[in-house]
């Protein structure tokens, strides 16, 4: 029988999609005023490999991601979901959000994704909320699985959240010393 465990802390990241980047300012400033320091913030990520959102948002539409200096308990994610629904409501314009923002968090093993949406591979985490493991790292590197979202199973977006999960190793290894 195992033994149950406090899970490790994970590194906090935040998807920011949108075709309106002006807005990208103001909603990082309330990720932060939430979450505290991001620690990193990508170059603009053309969102090309799907229409999904295009009804919603448009044509044109750009994501970055962002991550943050306070790693975080797991548990907390789903809270942190409702928290970033908050902040697309406080950026609305009426009916319309103009930024979609969407976290998740980085661990040695995977990349987890919150979503209010149900489906057979994702798990209720409470809240309202389900959690997707959208990317695992496996023999050295993130790995796609087949429901992944095209642009996240892309050689760039696993290459990136390699580099985050490095970045997530040494601040392990920091708060361990």
């Amino acid at each position: 029988m195992g033994t149950a465990r406090q899970a490790q802390p994970v590194k906090l990241i935040v998807s920011l999609l949108t075709g309106n980047v002006a807005l990208l300012d103001q909603a990082r400033a309330a990720l932060e005023t939430r979450f505290g320091p991001i620690d990193l913030a990508t170059d603009l990520l053309p969102f090309d490999h799907t229409t999904y959102y295009q009804d919603e948002f448009g044509t044109g539409l750009q994501r970055q991601i962002v991550t943050f200096a306070r790693l975080i308990d797991p548990e907390a994610l789903p809270g942190i979901k409702l928290q970033t629904n908050d902040i697309e409501q406080s950026l609305a314009a009426g009916d319309r959000r103009p930024v979609n923002v969407d976290p998740g968090y980085v661990s040695l093993a995977r990349l987890v994704l919150a979503t209010t949406k149900d489906h057979a591979h994702r798990l209720y985490l409470g809240q309202g909320v389900y959690g997707e493991v959208t990317l695992a790292y496996q023999q050295g590197r993130f790995r796609p699985w087949p429901w992944s979202y095209p642009d996240y199973g892309s050689e760039e977006y696993c290459a990136l959240f390699g580099a985050v999960r490095e970045r997530y190793k040494s601040q392990l290894r920091e708060t361990r010393s």
